[in-house]
């Protein structure tokens, strides 16, 4: 059961429900209480940006980072200036839309699990502050604008993004079988490597596939080091993860990861044409991934969650290689 005083429904359509302003008291424990949501949202609308973890933006910037790299490696072999932007726009809204509706169906399938781990029962499903049926609502009109956003794009993109819906569902069930839950999610959370490319050109051809792989090896990366903050926790509820597989070898393990991801990247990078830039912007992530595993504690959550959210700079320093790569073609 959740911590503090389960929540009355309050039967309103929406399925919010209220106790005496406690919803502001129970904040996810890895929410940042300085974000805009959780200072200026009213108590109504705060469950549901919760459930879109819009309090931690982090998620949505790892989602939307192998896909402007992807657009921008594909802009290398002819695209207009405008087109790009406008991608990129989409992709981040996309991102944002799309990560939100993810976290909504992984919360619902995940209540009963979450409700018995540490760092997520107060979470807005487990802690009473949204009913089920109210998530499932909210999940649809979540789905309707990521649609909307996928039917801007060029025919066979809309192909390839509904393609992703498969890995997007059955993610959520893997760690009930699996000690690697982050393959899959490197899987799904990627695609926006192979959508960005097709977006651009039209098809999809060999760079997109490397950035892919290099994506997913770099997911199981940082989401490993996520991991290690529930290892006790997961024991309890009888889920499965890297980080309990790998467990004391875990460093070693992430030193593969990363270096899989900078040859994949790198190498679809080469592919797609570029040159010194992003070779560049490679070996700087080289020594951030370096740092990252020197810097990890496995028995600190707060270390763990640090290091995890560094891996957003991680991939903004690959993102600069590809845009420098850009800008020199262009101008």
């Amino acid at each position: 059961m959740c911590q503090g005083t389960r929540l009355r429904e309050t039967g309103s359509m929406n399925g919010t429900t209220h106790a005496d302003n406690d919803i502001r008291k129970q904040r996810p424990a890895d929410a940042i209480p300085t974000h805009w949501t959780e200072r200026y949202l009213p108590d109504r609308l705060l469950p549901y940006a919760r459930l879109m973890r819009l309090e931690r933006p982090i998620g949505w910037q790892l989602l939307v980072l192998p896909g402007l790299w992807s657009i921008a490696l594909a802009g290398l072999q002819g695209a207009s200036a405008s087109t790009l932007l406008w991608l990129a726009a989409l992709f981040t809204i996309g991102a944002v839309i799309m990560r939100g509706a993810g976290c909504v169906y992984n919360d619902i399938v995940d209540r009963d699990i979450d409700a018995r781990v540490e760092r997520t029962r107060n979470r807005p499903i487990p802690a009473g502050q949204v009913s089920v049926t109210a998530a499932w609502r909210f999940l649809i009109l979540l789905l309707g604008l990521g649609l909307g956003i996928l039917l801007l794009l060029n025919p066979p993109a809309r192909i390839l993004g509904a393609a992703s819906l498969l890995l997007v569902a059955i993610y959520p069930f893997m760690k009930r079988f699996t000690y690697w839950p982050q393959l899959f999610l490197g899987l799904a959370f990627n695609w926006p490597a192979l959508l960005g490319w097709v977006a651009v050109r039209g098809t999809l051809d060999l760079p997109a596939v490397f950035l892919y792989l290099g994506g997913v090896f770099w997911t199981l990366a940082y989401d490993t080091i996520y991991a290690h903050q529930d290892r006790a926790d997961d024991l309890i509820a009888g889920v499965k993860s890297t980080a309990l597989k790998l467990g004391r070898h875990t460093k070693p393990w992430l030193a593969v990861f990363f270096t899989l991801t900078i040859l994949s990247v790198g190498l679809g990078g080469w592919l797609a044409g570029a040159g010194s830039p992003f070779v560049t912007a490679l070996g700087i992530a080289a020594g951030h991934a370096v740092w990252q595993i020197y810097e990890l504690d496995i028995d600190d959550p707060g270390n763990c969650l640090h290091l995890f959210r560094a891996n957003r700079d991680f991939g903004l320093i690959m993102l600069s290689g590809a845009v420098v790569e850009l800008l020199l073609r262009m101008f």
